[in-house]
């Protein structure tokens, strides 16, 4: 695995890849999701390509002119987490659902607390947007980066995607 730190509005994130794909996005400060990566793999001449591309596109996130993400993902998590990560995938851009709400687009209407703990493992916020799952009442909760980091990012996608902000 190779990392790379990458300067952004909402402080350094280091990214985590290999061969398989982008493994992680850590905050500042942040641990490992699943397992420690060492700095490199041993090769640090070898830079996996979806650690390349990921620099661009989140370069090109937080310049406003990237809305969505093609990226080779790698994420581990149990079958659940992976389902629930991939559910975020579908919130579109600038928009928020409710944990309720994704918890129902995936089937479990039951189970909004534990697609909250699902998404609060997930490896790789930003790129697979958790900051777009709000409570039930719209407010802002629970977010790896810290709530003023969701806020920042919600606000950024709003102000891009031209929608007008409460005053």
């Amino acid at each position: 695995m190779v990392t790379h730190v990458m300067d952004t509005p909402i402080g350094p994130l280091t990214l985590v890849a290999d061969e398989a794909g982008l493994r992680e996005i850590r905050f500042p400060n942040g641990q490992p999701r699943n397992e420690p990566a060492p700095a490199t793999d041993g090769n640090a001449d070898v830079v996996p390509p979806a650690l390349t591309a990921t620099v661009v596109q989140l370069g090109e996130y937080f310049a406003g002119t990237r809305t969505t993400f093609d990226l080779l993902l790698a994420p581990r998590g149990t079958p659940f987490q992976l389902a629930a990560w991939h559910g975020l995938t579908a919130i579109p851009y600038a928009t928020t659902v409710t944990y309720g709400e994704q918890a129902r687009r995936l089937g479990h209407t039951s189970k909004a607390r534990a697609i909250g703990a699902a998404n609060g493992q997930n490896p790789l916020p930003i790129v697979v947007p958790c900051h777009r799952v709000v409570g039930a009442d719209g407010s802002l909760t629970g977010f790896g980066g810290g709530l003023e980091t969701k806020a920042w990012l919600l606000d950024h996608e709003q102000r891009v995607a031209g929608i007008q902000l409460p005053l």
